[in-house]
């Protein structure tokens, strides 16, 4: 039983067919639900219908949450939905990891201090230790992983066991340095977000702010997107982009990159601490 102010958030994706709000509207209305907050999307591409619905039991009501998830399964079954179902007073259990740059880093922690980021840091994992001071400072566990190519299979069986010991659901690589293995992208597949910078044209390898100096870039970007084997071309969640001109100095490039990186990242990870991110094939659907 849970208390009637409790707010939880259902989603939905299925085949795209007629009749799938009216069976969820009045399936939770028959439950005593008030739906406080409803999207839906019908991509015509993929064929497929994506929901999500936010509601409470009404004042009245002495909901169970557990009779409600339960009866819901007759209805994902008649549409043949994917379907989760969240409570908005559990937050979501983070593992972050860094290397050394600390700007995303700061960044979260500066906003989930704040009460903008509703989540739990389960730890703070690098594979160097220039940034356990700040861990420390906020008495958030730091975890030192090195990484050598003879090493890189157990660091990353060790990571995955944190992740487990401490129930992880969301894996944020606030500039962690390091590629990850093809396996271990699978394991995280759907829970573990990447940021990098995005320019036009590319520029891949070292220092791409000052690749971008030499070639005159004239838009500054960073792209925040999940993580999967295909290297900095997981779905993508998040863009940021900022106008530069001939007169930006390579650290000038450096400070703007800086600044769209943390917007990019925290808005990513907002939105799916929120539940508000849908993967659609190699693409997303997000509802703001």
């Amino acid at each position: 039983m849970q208390h009637a102010t409790s707010h939880y958030i259902l989603k939905i994706s299925c085949p795209a067919t007629s009749g799938i709000v009216a069976a969820v509207t009045t399936y939770l209305a028959e439950k005593g639900c008030y739906i406080s907050e409803m999207s839906q999307f019908d991509d015509d591409t993929s064929g497929r219908f994506f929901m999500r619905a936010v509601f409470r039991f009404n004042d009245q009501y002495e909901g169970d949450i557990d009779e409600v998830e339960q009866g819901f399964d007759a209805v994902a079954r008649r549409f043949d939905m994917e379907w989760t179902l969240h409570s908005t007073v559990q937050p979501m259990r983070v593992l972050l990891m860094v290397s050394k740059y600390d700007h995303c880093l700061s960044d979260l922690l500066y906003r989930h201090q704040k009460g903008e980021m509703d989540m739990q840091i389960t730890a703070i994992v690098s594979n160097h230790l220039d940034l356990r001071a700040m861990a420390e400072r906020e008495g958030i566990r730091f975890i030192y992983l090195p990484v050598t190519r003879d090493t890189k299979a157990q660091q990353e069986a060790a990571l995955m066991q944190i992740v487990d010991e401490t129930r992880t659901e969301l894996v944020v690589l606030a500039r962690y340095m390091q590629i990850l293995s093809d396996d271990l992208c699978k394991q995280l597949s759907g829970r573990a977000i990447n940021i990098h910078h995005s320019f036009l044209p590319g520029f891949k390898g070292a220092k791409p702010y000052h690749q971008a100096y030499e070639r005159g870039v004239k838009l500054i970007g960073a792209t925040a997107h999940y993580v999967t084997s295909d290297l900095d071309e997981g779905p993508i969640i998040e863009q940021e982009v900022q106008r530069v001109d001939h007169a930006y100095l390579p650290d000038d490039l450096v400070a703007v990159g800086r600044d769209t990186e943390t917007v990019a990242l925290s808005k990513a990870v907002k939105y799916h601490l929120e539940h508000r991110v849908f993967l659609n094939g190699d693409r997303t659907v997000i509802f703001r």
